[in-house]
């Protein structure tokens, strides 16, 4: 089988994502199975969800945290290992808001990511692009009684990911929200403005409604931004509402 020419590879997606997003039901969320993006009809739910009987008693057995298991060290990407890691430091900040706009208090929210380079320590990914062996990609805080969260980091590379001819993930970082309970989690991913990679990715793209694609991407903020030291970019996350924060239904997304 002969491959497409990337340009018209690309174009072949574009359609795709077209049609998709056309035959979507109403509303920010598209079918859990998005043929454009190829891993959700491996991924996707197929049988009813599973109710949990005794919502207590996963509270019992899961994980526990509070404010003596997340330090500020947590909360530095950059400060993880003995050297200073490869790429552009930043600071991400924003706060947590409920419908209404008032902050959610104490909440563990988390980061994951790849490094400059676009590639994760984690073994599974294999794509040829160098480690840094100061830099693990994970972070956690507290939100503050503002509903405020911050992270130091480095601004992640994009990827390859073999979606489709000439895939590239757009640069991002992973978060997730713990709410108050364990099963109460909400995962999402942050972009960065001006990405040119954010029309071609069908993860982003999935997501039907301009405005709420325009609301995962953060905005600079220079005022943010450390002098000699950092950029900022400052991105809130809305639990619910009509200008909610898009989350998935697969933890598992990359």
């Amino acid at each position: 089988m002969t491959a497409l020419p990337p340009d018209l590879a690309q174009s072949a997606i574009d359609t795709e994502i077209a049609k998709a997003r056309a035959a979507a039901p109403g509303g920010d969320h598209p079918p859990r199975d998005f043929p454009p993006y190829r891993g959700s009809a491996l991924r996707h739910p197929t049988h009813p969800l599973i109710p949990v009987r005794d919502p207590e008693a996963v509270e019992l057995t899961g994980p526990a945290f509070g404010v003596t298991d997340v330090t500020d060290l947590d909360r530095d990407l950059t400060r993880h290992h003995p050297g200073e890691p490869l790429g552009e430091r930043i600071t991400v900040t924003g706060r947590v808001l409920d419908r209404r706009g008032r902050p959610v208090r104490g909440q563990l929210v988390e980061v994951w990511q790849a490094n400059a380079s676009g590639r994760y320590a984690h073994q599974r990914d294999q794509h040829p692009a160098p480690l840094d062996p100061n830099f693990t990609g994970f972070g956690r805080c507290l939100t503050d009684d503002e509903g405020r969260y911050s992270f130091t980091t480095i601004r992640p590379g994009a990827y390859p990911w073999r979606n489709h001819t000439n895939a590239w993930r757009p640069a991002h970082i992973h978060f997730s929200l713990f709410g108050e309970a364990f099963t109460q989690r909400l995962v999402t991913q942050m972009y960065f403005p001006g990405d040119p990679l954010l029309p071609f990715d069908p993860i982003l793209q999935s997501v039907t409604d301009q405005d709420a694609r325009d609301r995962l991407v953060a905005v600079y903020d220079h005022g943010l931004s450390v002098p000699e030291w950092s950029l900022g970019y400052r991105w809130d996350i809305v639990l619910d509402g009509p200008a909610a924060t898009w989350t998935e239904d697969e933890e598992e997304a990359r």
